[in-house]
């Protein structure tokens, strides 16, 4: 049994969230899923992750996964939303732990924020399996992006969260706390080494002009195409682009607010003494440039 997968995209982040089904059970789950954040305001919505639970409702599923890929840093995840309106389980890979740890202290979060995953709902080890409707889950580690970086092979789709754009796009950065160009480059093979006609469904797409936004691939394009990764590309020369590739990027501009919600399974972080909610961004005071002028 194959899953239908319809995907809808948050164009303000250029987020893909997937709608995964068992067509036999009308079971779902959301891969993905995200809030609408106005950083300058400070002002957060749900009406995009509304406007998927009301497609959901108006084909009759019954969702029961919110599916994280990792913790993200370029927009909120809509997961404590969606548990909150239909009980839906939250899951995430287990590396959320290492994470959650780095931004606790890096942020220095509220004293009794727990570092342990118990945010959410399940915790994923590589190679574990669990059940969709009737169709077979299994969840495949993909460290690299970030130390939590997981897929989810569901019948002939894998869900590939951040480690691959299309081919044009190439790959993730790997200078996010825990991330390794070399750990991403095995997980790239890991995932190469999976069927060629695989359906690759993507979190993100960037696409050059001319080009509409693309929500999903395959393996064997993968292979033949990714300007990053295609076959020939040795373990070497792919750390020494990427980390060559990453010294160039600015940070992403929700990255202080996205983690801080997203490691939290959604939620926001508690009230301060005056009941308003805030997220912090650490200030660092740049060098001044001492050279000389010319």
């Amino acid at each position: 049994m194959q899953p239908i997968v319809e995907s809808f995209l948050h164009a303000p982040s250029s987020t893909w969230t997937h709608l995964v089904v068992d067509p036999a059970t009308r079971s779902a789950a959301l891969v993905d899923p995200v809030l609408d954040f106005d950083y300058p305001s400070g002002s957060i919505a749900t009406d995009s992750a509304d406007a998927i639970l009301a497609h959901v409702r108006a084909m009759g599923l019954t969702l029961e996964w919110v599916l994280e890929t990792h913790a993200h840093a370029d927009h909120l995840t809509a997961a404590q939303h969606l548990r909150a309106r239909l009980g839906t389980r939250v899951g995430i890979g287990a590396g959320i732990r290492e994470v959650q740890a780095h931004f606790r202290r890096t942020l220095d979060f509220e004293p009794q924020f727990r570092a342990d995953g118990s945010q959410f709902d399940c915790l994923f080890e590589d190679g574990e399996t669990f059940a969709l409707g009737a169709i077979e889950v299994r969840v495949m580690a993909t460290p690299g992006h970030t130390r939590d970086s997981l897929s989810y092979r569901i019948g002939d789709a894998v869900f590939v969260g951040d480690t691959l754009f299309m081919p044009d796009g190439g790959t993730a950065r790997c200078d996010f706390p825990g991330g390794d160009a070399g750990m991403l480059y095995d997980s790239i093979q890991k995932l190469y080494a999976l069927p060629a006609a695989t359906r690759m469904f993507l979190c993100h797409d960037y696409p050059p002009p001319g080009r509409a936004p693309c929500a999903v691939s395959s393996i064997d394009a993968q292979r033949h195409g990714n300007i990053h990764a295609h076959a020939g590309v040795t373990r070497a020369q792919f750390i020494a682009l990427r980390d060559a590739r990453d010294r160039s990027l600015e940070l992403p501009a929700l990255l202080y607010p996205a983690v801080q919600v997203n490691v939290r399974a959604g939620a926001l972080p508690p009230p301060a003494r005056n009941g308003a909610v805030y997220l912090k961004v650490p200030v660092h005071l740049r060098p001044r440039d001492t050279r000389p002028q010319t």
